[in-house]
């Protein structure tokens, strides 16, 4: 009886330590944290996080920062930049850019990506110096704040661009960007669509980024040029890191707290660049990510105990004795396919375009590579097959009990958001709350996440559950196939452009960056089809569990593309967000 709620109990306890930390490092020096709606152009509403230090208050204002997260991100990724900044003694507003997160809009429908009335809005705040505001933001996350500087090129007086360059994506710029500070990694995968360069290191060459530092040669790294007094400082940062790394690395938020603490004045608690403690605000969300998927199990566990659900409880039937030849067969294609037909599919995935029922380009092209790996799967099925599995199936309690023990794990997240404000993440990977807007959106992509669930674990617990396997080998060993190939993958690319400054793919920077989500996520898959196989003897439980997960992860986590009068946009024109 105590082995059923270990899981549950262990989650729980994982969960309030780590949202504890994450909340105690994110308020660290008395920063009071809380979110913010604010009218935004065209009639939306933007969302934001406001970060104020204890000593900024209408007597005595404080410079400020308004920092933008890049593409198919939201908000909480600015966190290092916001903490960092704030105990310091910075305001730090940190957007939902239009069609992310809980701003209203699509991608595309507010071209600023509502960078203009977030600074507007900033301004308006009583605590905020309206002489010393300073504008962030990373990749895609440079459109609004350079279009920001564009509609007030007096009302600010620094920026920081981190993997991003003005007139991204033909962004609306300025004709001169007030005490710019360019970081840019060396390893940043989009090097040749910001710069004009192949490499990231390569990037003082750029004779775009010559130009704008009013410089004939190439641009010398750390070197200021100019004088901030006038506005016309610039200087390049060129850290070893890629251009995920550049908002999550030392060397990235470093080299925003320094120009910004050399260009405006004010802050009430300065500190040495290199003094940061956000890591450990990652790790407590890490810890309660992890916490999050224990509790997912350890409610299935607790559910089959009672006893409308008791009749699901039913031992495993695996068809394999050993682990032979077809084994082996069946998880190395378990590995390898998804990872091998991953671009393919994804470039596949751009004709799925944005509609009213299905809104996210991103999400659409992982449905076109889920639901053909789904036929793949169906078509190995022939030459992998074994023994015929017995699974027993009661669909309208599987279904039942997927959707109580996803509803667990989301009521604690809604907690957790509530008192700690704080969501379950670690870098790329993130989980938050779904508005009404998302979670409407979201039902849609369940089905269809549903119908590649049931097909891709069916296919797992018929072809890799052997007689008589422990529950620690057997769920290791399915984390592993079903993640296996994308670390694979991810291996390959990292390790060329570590080596080569390019990656293996180099055309493919934008889903290279999506596939590092997937290892983690994959795993998790594994882990949660391993433990509700073994209890039910059937495979639905968890195909449904997952389906409910997922179609609740990217939902929550991507942009939105389609609005009302949106336009069917080209393939590459997609490709190229």
């Amino acid at each position: 009886m105590l082995r059923r709620w270990d899981f549950l109990v262990a989650g729980i306890m994982m969960i309030l330590a780590g949202a504890f930390l994450a909340h105690a490092i994110q308020t660290s020096g008395g920063v009071s944290l809380r979110e913010v709606r604010f009218a935004g152009d065209g009639g939306l509403t933007q969302s934001a996080l406001l970060y104020v230090p204890k000593t900024a208050t209408a007597a005595h204002p404080a410079p400020a920062i308004l920092a933008s997260h890049g593409y198919i991100n939201t908000r909480e990724m600015q966190s290092p930049f916001a903490i960092e900044l704030a105990r310091r003694g910075f305001v730090v507003l940190a957007i939902d850019m239009a069609g992310h997160g809980y701003s209203e809009g699509a991608v595309g429908q507010v071209k600023d990506l509502g960078g203009a009335a977030a600074l507007r809005y900033l301004q308006s705040l009583p605590f905020v110096d309206k002489a010393n505001i300073g504008l962030e933001g990373h990749s895609m996350g440079g459109v609004p704040v350079v279009a920001a500087a564009a509609d007030q090129p007096v009302g600010y007086r620094a920026m920081v661009l981190e993997g991003s360059t003005p007139g991204f994506l033909g962004a609306k710029a300025p004709e001169r960007i007030n005490n710019l500070a360019v970081v840019f990694g060396q390893y940043d995968e989009f090097a040749p669509l910001m710069w004009g360069e192949p490499k990231g290191s390569l990037i003082a060459d750029s004779k775009k980024l010559a130009k704008l530092f009013g410089t004939p040669g190439p641009v010398l790294v750390g070197k200021i040029y100019g004088d901030t007094a006038d506005g016309s400082a610039r200087v390049l940062e060129n850290p070893p890191v890629t251009h995920p790394w550049e908002h999550f690395s030392r060397a990235g938020v470093g080299g925003a707290i320094d120009w910004f603490q050399k260009t405006l004045v004010g802050e009430a608690a300065p500190k040495a660049a290199g003094d940061q403690i956000w890591i450990w605000k990652d790790v407590g969300t890490g810890i309660a990510f992890i916490g999050f998927v224990s509790l997912l199990i350890g409610t299935f566990e607790v559910l089959l105990l009672t006893p409308w659900f008791a009749s699901l409880n039913n031992a495993p039937q695996p068809t394999a004795e050993r682990r032979g030849g077809k084994w082996w067969l069946a998880f190395a294609l378990t590995a390898a396919v998804p990872a091998l037909t991953f671009y393919p599919l994804m470039k596949v995935g751009v004709f799925f375009f944005p509609m009213q029922l299905f809104p996210q380009s991103v999400q659409n092209q992982l449905i076109v590579w889920a639901l053909i790996n789904a036929l793949i799967t169906l078509a190995l099925s022939f030459v992998v097959r074994g023994g015929k599995p017995a699974f027993t199936t009661d669909w309208p309690k599987s279904a039942a009990i997927a959707v109580l023990t996803v509803g667990v794990g989301y009521l604690s997240l809604v907690i957790v958001d509530a008192v700690f404000k704080v969501d379950y993440r670690f870098w790329v990977l993130g989980l938050h709350p779904l508005d009404g807007r998302h979670a409407l959106m979201a039902i849609p992509y369940l089905i269809l996440w549903a119908v590649f669930f049931l097909v891709a674990l069916r296919a797992l617990a018929a072809n890799l559950a052997v007689k008589g396997e422990g529950f620690i080998v057997q769920g290791s060993l399915w984390k592993i196939a079903m993640s296996l190939g994308f670390l694979v993958l991810l291996v390959v690319q990292y390790a060329t452009l570590f080596k080569t400054g390019l990656l293996f793919t180099p055309k493919e920077p934008l889903n290279t960056i999506i596939a590092i989500q997937f290892v983690p996520l994959l795993a998790v898959v594994g882990a949660i089809a391993a433990i509700t196989y073994r209890r039910t003897n059937s495979y639905v439980p968890g195909a449904l569990i997952c389906a409910l997960l997922l179609s609740w992860y990217v939902t929550a986590g991507t942009a939105t593309h389609w609005y009302p009068g949106f336009k069917l946009p080209t393939p590459g024109a997609q490709r190229s967000r």
